[in-house]
């Protein structure tokens, strides 16, 4: 019985992982490390909080003429090129944006991938309500969007029931870097932030909790934070 007691609060812990400000490739080997351990059951579910240096992705799905620039000037921007495995198209990420990655077991109480998206937009909308922004989804069209434009990105990929990948949410990001690209594949979307929207700079650390205290009440799990070195 005790066995099963501690089991049982593994698989309703939610770690958090803040990772700060870190280079896109080395935490994209961080993803596959702990995808790795949630698939032998080592650890919980959990959740990458992470600002990333200028990086362009584009998702398995997605199209060369989507980015707007060579790679050539893009490197001359100082923009940084990653082709990989998720779901969506291409998508930008840099300082001001907060990008979740939900390392989660998916294959009991979802029933598939799109509940879990939905449950991300749903968090996601939680957490932008705490700032007194209105979130909302769109039909047929993966993310999160305000009257403003769209706000948050999401792309994930699935091996073996067991998520990676996630979502973006502009904060204070510097939003002429969507204007190298197609946003998700999507002709004459707009991108907007939350510091757009609010008119002032939004302290990155307070949507970081509220994303934190909104994931894990949507997702109904216990809370924890733990630091990489703890996880592996």
């Amino acid at each position: 019985m005790l066995n099963l007691n501690i089991k049982n609060k593994m698989t309703n812990a939610l770690i958090f992982l803040d990772l700060g400000m870190e280079d896109y490739k080395k935490v994209w080997n961080i993803q596959k490390l702990i995808h790795q351990k949630r698939l032998e059951d080592k650890i919980s579910d959990t959740l990458i909080l992470v600002e990333h240096k200028p990086v362009i992705t584009i998702g398995k799905g997605g199209k060369d003429n989507n980015i707007l620039i060579s790679m050539k000037l893009l490197k001359e921007k100082g923009v940084e090129f990653y082709r990989i495995e998720r779901g969506g198209d291409v998508t930008y990420h840099g300082p001001g944006q907060i990008v979740g990655y939900p390392i989660f077991n998916i294959k009991d109480g979802f029933a598939g991938i799109k509940p879990f998206i939905f449950k991300i937009e749903d968090a996601v909308i939680s957490a932008l309500d705490d700032f007194k922004i209105e979130g909302k989804k769109k039909e047929r069209q993966i993310g999160v969007w305000t009257d403003n434009g769209k706000i948050c990105s999401i792309g994930i990929a699935v091996q073996r029931w067991v998520s990676f990948h996630g979502f973006a949410l502009n904060v204070n990001t510097d939003l002429k870097y969507f204007d190298l690209i197609v946003p998700c594949g999507l002709k004459g979307i707009r991108m907007t932030s939350m510091g757009e929207i609010l008119k002032k700079e939004v302290p990155i650390d307070e949507v970081k909790k509220a994303i934190e205290r909104n994931f894990a009440r949507i997702f109904n799990k216990d809370a924890r934070k733990k630091c990489l070195e703890e996880i592996i």
